[in-house]
This record gives C-alpha cells, sequence and structure tokens, in this order.
C-alpha cells in the first residue's frame, strides 16, 4: 500500500511544504523498489544477434590456411586463366584482328607467336563494334579457328520478351551458359568499356562494373581480354596511362598489352607493328613481337575478304619505349626525326667507314636511336660488310646515296592469299 503523506503545520513557508511533499514522494519510491522483485544480471550468451543491415557477418581466412598456387597460363606470360586483361591501341593498328588471331589459337590448340602451344578450349566473344557475320566470323575463318568452339553472346530472352544482353543484369544467366558449354578458355569484350553501366572516366563506376566480368572469369577459370583506344593527344606517357577512360581498367587488368603501328616503313619496305607487354602483376612486362596485317579472300566464300595476323620476330624493351619509337614520324615540320638520322648518318660517315658500334655509340651521344639509325641506314642505302673474320660491321656509305622510295602501301590493303585454309560456318550464338 501506498505510504501515507504526513501531515505538517503549515510554517508560513512554502519552500518548506514543497520540501515535504517530495521527501514523502522519495519515500514511496523507495519502498515500492524494495518490494519488487530483483531483476536477474544481463549473461553474455544471453544476447540476442543484431538484426537489420548489421546481420552480415565477415569471413576472415587464416594465412597458414592458404595453398599456394601457381598461376595457369593459356600463353606463358600472357594470358592468365581467371584473370583479366586489357589490349589498348590506336586506331587501325589491329586489335580486333589480333583478339580474333588470339581465338584461333585457343580453338586449335595452335602456336602462340613464342612457339609454345596453347590448351585447347572454347571461346566466348561479346562484341559491341563489329557483326559476327561480316567481320569476325571472316576473320576467325582466315586464321584456321575451329569454328564449333566459337560462341558469341547475343540477345536475351526473359519474361519481358527479348532484349540485349545487360552485364549489370545479366551475369548470372551467362555463367549458367558458360558452364553449359564447358571448357571455356578465353572471353573476349569488345569494346571493354560497353561493359561499363556508368561513367567510364570515374574509378569507382568502373570497378563496380567490371567486378562482376572478373569474378565471371575467376570462377570460370578463362582469361578474360578486353580491346580498348588510347586517348587523343596522350603520345609519350606510359602506355597504361595512355588507356581510354579511367585508370581503373588499367589498374583491375592483371597483364595490359598494347598494339602499335611505326609511321616509318620497316628494313622490307612494310609497315613493322608491334605487339608488346605495357604492364604485368604477374609475370615480366616488357618485350612483344612484330606483327603484320594482311588481306585475304576465303577460299569457301569467293569475294569475302578478311584481315588476319602474321607473327614476325620477337622484340625487346620496355613498351614506352617501343613505343616512342613507333609514334615517331618521318617528319615533324622542322626536318626532324627520320631525316634528323639521315643527314647525321651522311655527315657521320662522309670521310671514311665505320664500325656498326661506334655508329651507334655516337648516334646516342646524339640523342638518336639505334632503330633510327638503322632505319636511316636503310633509307640512305649504307653498305654494311664484315672487316675480316674476327672484325665488326663496317658502314660505308653508297658511290651515289639513292633517292628515298615512296611510303609502301599500308598492309590491310595487300590482299593475299588465305594464311591457312579454312571452312566458314555459322558462328554459334548464345542464347541467355
Amino acid at each position: 500500500m501506498n505510504a501515507p503523506i504526513p501531515n505538517r503545520e503549515p510554517t508560513g513557508s512554502v519552500f518548506d511544504d514543497q520540501a515535504a511533499y517530495v521527501a514523502a514522494r522519495a519515500s514511496k519510491h523507495v519502498m515500492a523498489a524494495a518490494r519488487a522483485p530483483a531483476m536477474p544480471e544481463p549473461q553474455p550468451e544471453a544476447k540476442s544477434l543484431p538484426t537489420g543491415e548489421y546481420v552480415s557477418c565477415v569471413e576472415l581466412l587464416r594465412g597458414s590456411d592458404v595453398k599456394p598456387e601457381a598461376v595457369t597460363w593459356l600463353w606463358p606470360g600472357w594470358l592468365a586463366a581467371g584473370k583479366m586483361h586489357v589490349l589498348g591501341g590506336a586506331p587501325g593498328t589491329g586489335k580486333t584482328t589480333i583478339s580474333m588471331a588470339l581465338a584461333a589459337t585457343v580453338t586449335t590448340a595452335g602456336r602462340w607467336p613464342d612457339g609454345s602451344r596453347s590448351p585447347a578450349g572454347n571461346v566466348v566473344i561479346w562484341s559491341g563494334e563489329d557483326d559476327p557475320a561480316d567481320t569476325l566470323v571472316p576473320r576467325l575463318a582466315l586464321s584456321g579457328a575451329d569454328l564449333s568452339r566459337v560462341y558469341f553472346i547475343a540477345d536475351v530472352f526473359d519474361g519481358d520478351g527479348r532484349r540485349s544482353f545487360d552485364p549489370a543484369r545479366d551475369m548470372e544467366p551467362l555463367q549458367r551458359k558458360l558452364s553449359e558449354i564447358g571448357d571455356v578458355r578465353l572471353l573476349i569484350v569488345d569494346p571493354i568499356v560497353s561493359a561499363v553501366m556508368g561513367d567510364s572516366h570515374k574509378n569507382a563506376e568502373v570497378r563496380r562494373s567490371l567486378q562482376p566480368l572478373v569474378d565471371l572469369a575467376a570462377f570460370m577459370r578463362c582469361a578474360l581480354l578486353g580491346i580498348t583506344h588510347f586517348s587523343k593527344g596522350t603520345g609519350g606517357r606510359d602506355p597504361v596511362e595512355r588507356l581510354t577512360g579511367s585508370l581503373a581498367f588499367g589498374a583491375l587488368a592483371r597483364v595490359v598489352m598494347v598494339a602499335a603501328k611505326h609511321q616509318e616503313e620497316g628494313e622490307d619496305g612494310r609497315t613493322v607493328r608491334l605487339f608488346i607487354r605495357a604492364k604485368s602483376n604477374i609475370g615480366p612486362d616488357d618485350g612483344g613481337f612484330e606483327y603484320d596485317l594482311h588481306q585475304g579472300e576465303l577460299k569457301t566464300n569467293p569475294g569475302i575478304f578478311a584481315s588476319s595476323v602474321l607473327w614476325g620476330d620477337a622484340v625487346e624493351g620496355a613498351a614506352r619505349e617501343l613505343l616512342a619509337t613507333a609514334d615517331a614520324t618521318g617528319d615533324d615540320g622542322e626536318g626532324g626525326t627520320l631525316n634528323d638520322a639521315k643527314r647525321f648518318l651522311a655527315d657521320l660517315l662522309a670521310d671514311a667507314p665505320m664500325t656498326a658500334g661506334a655508329v651507334f655509340k655516337d648516334a646516342d651521344g646524339a640523342g638518336l636511336t639505334k632503330r633510327s639509325i638503322q632505319r636511316a641506314a636503310d633509307k640512305i642505302g649504307v653498305l654494311r660488310h664484315k672487316d675480316g673474320m674476327r672484325g665488326g660491321w663496317l658502314w660505308t656509305l653508297p658511290p651515289k646515296m639513292p633517292r628515298c622510295h615512296e611510303d609502301a602501301e599500308d598492309a590491310e590493303q595487300n590482299y593475299l592469299a588465305p594464311s591457312a585454309p579454312s571452312a566458314v560456318s555459322s558462328a554459334v550464338e548464345v542464347e541467355i
């Protein structure tokens, strides 16, 4: 029962009456608390798990529980299973044709430019620029691909009908389809920027868009190859920085390859093209191969022409240096580059022959590359002969320096026979 509030004689002070009332109320609460049963102390194990947005749990892997694994290569040093790769370059360098040549090698267990053999497997292609019927399949056929192992990502059929493939929505059904096909070794996305749903110049949006593709490649254990362009006005910069869009394209890729075309023809009068490695987080990051592009007519489809790749010699050096040489023009408006090298060489050899080593040493001191001097020597017809059995090569000016011949026609305009016979069949499209 409630404690009675004691009666007090009025003292004439309002403050005294208020104090008595407060004291009586406090006494009432103390007595009620004394009669209430004691509440048990909360136990740690009795706590319930948090709910809502905090219900997720982070998994930690102990380093000692992770078993080291070697990188699995399709092409040692160039194409790795389960990893993302990027192939960039200026327009007209044949990036798509190169990717079709790589695809053909995978489908036939062919040999790579360095002579190593590829494991056989299927190739899946998502192209946003080129048509399979009039461009990609002819190039694959001319490259000798097994077209029964090539699949093109086509439209998507769902409850809303038929629509275009959307990487933001359709990665899971694509994964199911690739698992049905089986043995997928290479996934080509051309251009890779088509997989970005937001601003391709913002790192966060590029990473968010590309991560599902990267995860898909890791799950399928296939190499992912994205094709992209160089940004304008980026000559002389690091090749990875020249890729169009955000730096995230080059950062996500484990290997970045670039294609380039020399502005001057090579020693044999043809256009020199370079396929080089600009970055690698999992292997060597330099060197490459010369290549050429040729046009050929499909024997099984007269009148249909396509381009194919012919691989050449291996080249050494860092990508930035090799690209700088390739980007050099014959005349910069001030008589520079190749013309400078020709004048330098003519003056150097005017008095007497010199060894090749001495020529290259003097040229290096003048700021001219070895490649520029070699091209200049071919242009002016420098004679090279051996100075005895143990002597070096001597360079001598010709009796009368010939007039420089006109630039050779671009390799892409030369119509040659197909590099390998191949039957053209309908490409198999994947409907998801």
